[in-house]
């Protein structure tokens, strides 16, 4: 990718991460831009600074075409992560590098920024009722009961939301645990995981991989976010385009399944509002946490088991999905067992 010109000013200085949240701001917008960064924040990056991603990936460019070389182990860790990010912005929004080159930037930003704040706060806000709805026993009723519209009553102060928010590596049935997380004399870390993360809420300390991110609430909220609300009761009909149709998702990421797993942790907790001072849930750090797991390649032979898992749940009809597992009497069924009868 070609860099900026020379009039872009490289000089050295202390760069603001771009990946910490961005300020709250009422930007200007255009539809276009903004829409890029709804799809954007759900599926690649939901919290992170769009003007600082911009500004040290184009430095970063400049750069790299004076080395000669597309080396970014010449960075840190945290900056070759960040200018991947940035790298898969600029494939959406390609007008970025002419834009920065003349300055004219800054609305282009702003309407990214504004698009990836608003679709999170629309999900924040969407998955309040319902979730009150999934936790509760078919035909039956929680006890106390739960306002839908009120976040009060949730976190670790009702039985059912404590327990699905209870770490993994604590016992909920254990009453000084329970007061503890109750009361705050228990923190909760963010590499901490929620019970509802695992397969029927089952944690084996001896295999943590076993089940994670397979919970029914995380498929449930994403089918909810991404394939339209309608489709959680009928995965097989939706009444209206979802999100992941409009923007031709056929296929999970790892921004999109860490960014349901901190809306649905959110949503399960007694916080009113998603801040960004919040140490309690302290959601920016524990989606950090993940979304650094899930694209760790010393986790890859788990991590893709994992996405083909989850893209047969929400995305059984792709053709990704499809062509893992060819029918069996099929012609390419053939072709691949006449290669293995040869090796």
């Amino acid at each position: 990718m070609s860099g900026p010109s020379e009039s872009l000013d490289t000089t050295p200085k202390r760069r603001q991460s771009a990946l910490a949240l961005a300020p709250r701001k009422r930007p200007r917008h255009s539809d276009r831009f903004s829409h890029v960064g709804r799809h954007f924040g759900r599926t690649i990056h939901a919290m992170l600074s769009v003007t600082a991603l911009v500004e040290n990936g184009l430095v970063r460019e400049v750069e790299l075409a004076e080395g000669g070389e597309d080396d970014l182990t010449r960075y840190s860790a945290e900056e070759r992560r960040e200018h991947i990010i940035f790298r898969k912005l600029v494939a959406l929004v390609p007008e970025l590098t002419s834009a920065t080159a003349t300055g004219d930037y800054l609305d282009t930003v702003a309407s990214i920024q504004h698009g990836m704040d608003g679709a999170h706060a629309d999900d924040t806000k969407g998955l309040k009722e319902p979730m009150i709805d999934w936790i509760t026993p078919m035909g039956g009723q929680l006890n106390p009961a739960i306002k839908r519209n009120k976040k009060a009553e949730r976190g670790f102060q009702h039985d059912v939301t404590g327990a699905l928010l209870c770490p993994v590596e604590l016992n909920w049935d254990n009453d000084e645990v329970k007061v503890g997380l109750r009361i705050g004399e228990l923190t909760v870390a963010a590499d901490s995981w929620p019970r509802f993360m695992y397969r029927d809420n089952a944690y084996d300390p001896e295999n943590p991989w076993k089940g994670l991110l397979r919970g029914k609430l995380l498929v449930t909220a994403f089918k909810h976010i991404f394939t339209s609300p309608t489709s959680v009761d009928d995965g097989s009909r939706a009444t209206r385009a979802g999100n992941a149709r409009i923007h031709g998702m056929t296929s999970v990421t790892p921004g999109s399944i860490a960014y349901v797993a901190t809306q649905v942790r959110f949503a399960l907790s007694s916080a009113e509002v998603f801040s960004r001072s919040d140490t309690a849930m302290n959601s920016a750090g524990f989606y950090d946490v993940l979304l650094e797991l899930l694209t760790d390649e010393e986790d890859k032979e788990e991590i893709d088991a994992l996405f083909a898992w989850w893209n047969r749940q929400v995305f059984p009809n792709s053709s990704a999905v499809q062509a893992r597992v060819p029918t069996a009497t099929s012609a390419l069924a053939r072709i691949r067992a006449a290669r293995c009868a040869t090796q």
